[in-house]
């Protein structure tokens, strides 16, 4: 139920994976076709996909022998058992480790799950870059409302204490069709590099499940860089240039063909200021109209959340360097009308003597009514680069596509794959019918 049990490879199970494709190919390029090496690849890959995934094969998850067969009814893989009948107690570790659960309100457990985080979790193909999550967005990531202290879950090693695995589950309804579905948001699977060979990772994942299913919740979802079975949707990162001359300097991007940086920095400028009329921060006072905007909005899409007011407060609601939230409020009669979102997850850069720190910004919930979407994007973008974001990421889920282009973003190099537990749609849908952002 979390971002992965088995690596890309097939071989310790303990590889994390990755949630989010960190590096990407110069703004300004087209991707190159496939090689033949590539395709090979992948083919070889495909053969050897049961022995790749024996974990999953166990768990209630859509089969890939089983896709497109439309003899399945879409729905609940296995029905819920009694709460009683639900195992009491954790999963075996091995003998040198043991389970806690991870108190992030405390600072020092905070600290601990930081550090963790920022020297194992994930990296670019290339090692050059590495998340950076810092202790307020973990606890805005892991304290929605009703959330259960008892899934966030760590391993500590006997002896010395010292913290070595994470995984965290938070609740969340999330409509499928049209069905509110109440299930956890799986993430932050994460195990020390140096007991990547252990293991852990199907044990953490069998872990966190037996929790969520004794607060009688049996549905998930979850995202992961590598392929499992099986994808409800497949999605892929765009990144847009704010600050160019330091994304080509530390090699997250590079110069397109016949560009120059002067020419570089020019393409990527952005007006100084948002050039909506009534564009502004959200506040309290908004969260009512936000819900009814989101709420409205997110009923188009096949698999997205169902948002009430304390779930958009939480949300959305802004929190310097974690979550940036902004509407358009109507100068004539004080409707709001629009509203756009991000959130902010940096990345360490590695071995780089002049910077250590890429300060990204990540495409949210995005509402347009009255304003074009091309435009209160745009008016997102120049806050970001007020706020000095280096670069800002979006998805294309949503609407997101009707404007990556204008706007200058360019592909990434990695996909993000998303997965329901204990869900099976008949069909993959397309990202322009997911409206779920998972963090």
């Amino acid at each position: 139920m979390a971002q992965g049990g088995e690596s890309s490879s097939g071989s310790s199970g303990d590889d994390h994976n990755q949630t989010h494709p960190v590096s990407n190919p110069s703004p300004a390029a087209v991707a190159d076709p496939p090689s033949i090496d590539a395709i090979a690849h992948q083919i070889k890959e495909s053969l050897s996909i049961t022995k790749q995934h024996r974990f999953w094969e166990t768990q209630p998850v859509g089969q890939f022998k089983d896709l497109g067969d439309s003899s399945f009814p879409e729905g609940p893989i296995e029905p819920p058992t009694p709460v009683s009948d639900v195992k009491k107690e954790p999963y075996n570790l091995p003998s040198l480790y043991e389970w806690t659960t991870c108190d992030i309100d405390d600072d020092a457990t905070a600290t601990e799950v930081y550090n963790l985080l920022t020297s194992n979790y994930v990296e670019d193909d290339e090692n050059m870059f590495r998340f950076n999550y810092s202790k307020e967005f973990l606890r805005w990531a892991l304290r929605p409302p009703g959330y259960f202290k008892s899934w966030h879950i760590g391993v500590r090693v006997k002896s010395n204490k010292k913290l070595v695995a994470f995984i965290t589950g938070v609740p969340a309804r999330i409509c499928v069709r049209k069905d509110v579905v109440l299930m956890a948001e799986v993430n932050f699977l994460c195990v020390h590099k140096k007991l990547r060979s252990k293991r852990l990772a199907p044990v953490l994942i069998k872990e966190v499940t037996r929790r969520i299913h004794l607060e009688d919740i049996w549905q998930a979802a979850y995202t992961a860089g590598v392929v499992l079975p099986t994808p409800i949707a497949t999605c892929q990162y765009w990144h847009r240039s704010l600050n160019p001359k330091k994304l080509i300097d530390v090699g997250f991007s590079r110069l397109g063909a016949r560009m120059t940086m002067s020419r570089t920095i020019r393409l990527f400028k952005l007006p100084a200021l948002p050039v909506t009329p009534g564009f502004r921060k959200m506040e309290l006072r908004d969260v009512p109209a936000v819900m009814r905007l989101l709420r409205d909005y997110l009923s188009r899409f096949v698999v997205a959340p169902s948002f009430d007011e304390m779930d958009v407060e939480h949300w959305l609601l802004p929190r310097e360097n974690v979550v940036d939230s902004y509407l358009v409020e109507s100068p004539e009669n004080h409707e709001i009308t629009d509203f756009c979102s991000f959130y902010t997850l940096p990345s360490m850069i590695l071995n780089n003597s002049n910077y250590s720190t890429l300060k990204a910004a990540y495409s949210f919930y995005n509402v347009a009514t009255r304003t074009p979407l091309l435009q209160l994007m745009n008016d997102a973008l120049i806050v970001a680069k007020q706020k000095d974001y280096d670069v800002f990421n979006a998805l294309d889920v949503m609407e997101n596509e009707s404007f990556l282009k204008d706007l200058k973003f360019g592909p990434g190099d990695g996909m993000l794959h998303y997965y329901l537990y204990n869900y099976r749609l008949r069909y993959a849908i397309k990202p322009s019918e997911l409206g779920l952002v998972l963090l």
